[in-house]
């Protein structure tokens, strides 16, 4: 009974290949690393699928049968449309036309959106670009394929899940410039004695301020909670009041208002998330590495390794 044909693999259709080319058993071994008896082997398998000696010597030379010339013509087709089929696909980001989803949150859609936005629409003219709310469920959103890529300062470590981190960014606080405490800088027990505007994120993500507070066992005074930094700077100025906000943000949100370091030395990390599904997909991997590229600056001036800032 012959040998299953399914029982041929393409590293067999090699040795094929090597046989024929080189008409010598020996140096297709040599060629392919491997002893003469593998190779001998595996011939003879092939013997027994195809039905066919596929070689046979004459005047002390190996000749191929006519089948074996056939079955060599295609093991090469198919050999090289593996390697084909195998290669990473070329990637063109002026063809791309596919849909993109990006979700976040306030924070992100000020500061790195938009110049996202702006390069993906220059060198990718044809991508389909959507920005939707992470809401505290951007990792719910990857799982069931809402979301392609999740960018803020998330830090879950689930198996599904890979993680690159774009920068640090230090907390700092915005009071009305005419607050007595506007003209100096804040000792820790000046800010815990101030009335504070405490951004609740709709209670989906704590800043990272409270949690290091709530290490060292000391409460705010809260006058005030919002879901959101949105407008904070029209609710600080003329008041007493003092908001507590990432470095970088406060450039977005701190119009007319005094920004001094928060005493409170921790930092949050804005980081880039996604699925085992699209780790090794191409436009994934463009995007990716872009967003990381242009976030470049942002790491070279939120170093949260000295300042006032600095996290300890």
């Amino acid at each position: 009974m012959p040998a299953d044909p399914l029982d041929v693999d393409f590293r067999a259709l090699q040795v094929l290949v090597w046989v024929h080319q080189l008409r010598s058993f020996t140096r297709a071994a040599e060629e392919l690393g491997v002893n003469q008896s593998a190779v001998s082997y595996t011939i003879n398998k092939l013997r027994d699928v195809f039905q066919d000696p596929l070689f046979v010597r004459q005047a002390r030379r190996l000749h191929p049968t006519q089948r074996c010339e056939d079955i060599v013509l295609q093991a090469k087709r198919l050999t090289s449309e593996f390697r084909q089929l195998a290669a990473p696909p070329d990637f063109d980001p002026l063809t791309a036309s596919q849909t993109f989803t990006i979700a976040c949150n306030f924070y992100e859609r000020v500061l790195i959106i938009p110049e996202i936005v702006h390069f993906l629409k220059r060198e990718a003219p044809n991508l389909d670009l959507e920005i939707i709310d992470a809401s505290g469920i951007g990792h719910e959103r990857l799982l069931r394929n809402e979301a392609d890529l999740l960018i803020g300062p998330f830090e879950r470590s689930d198996p599904h899940f890979y993680r690159r981190d774009l920068y640090q960014d230090r907390y700092v606080c915005l009071l009305d410039p005419e607050h007595p405490k506007a003209g100096s800088s804040l000792s820790l027990e000046d800010y815990l004695d101030l009335d504070h505007v405490l951004v609740t994120y709709g209670g989906q993500w704590r800043s990272r301020y409270i949690i290091e507070l709530e290490r060292m066992n000391k409460d705010l005074k809260v006058a005030l909670r919002v879901p959101s930094p949105a407008g904070l700077e029209r609710l600080v100025a003329g008041s007493n009041l003092v908001a507590t906000v990432p470095e970088r943000l406060s450039m977005s949100v701190a119009e007319g208002l005094r920004v001094v370091p928060c005493p409170v030395h921790t930092s949050v990390t804005i980081s880039l998330v996604w699925t085992t599904l699209n780790h090794r997909a191409p436009l994934h991997l463009w995007v990716r590495e872009m967003v990381y590229r242009l976030n470049a600056r942002a790491r070279k001036t939120a170093d949260p390794s000295s300042g006032p800032g600095a996290p300890r």
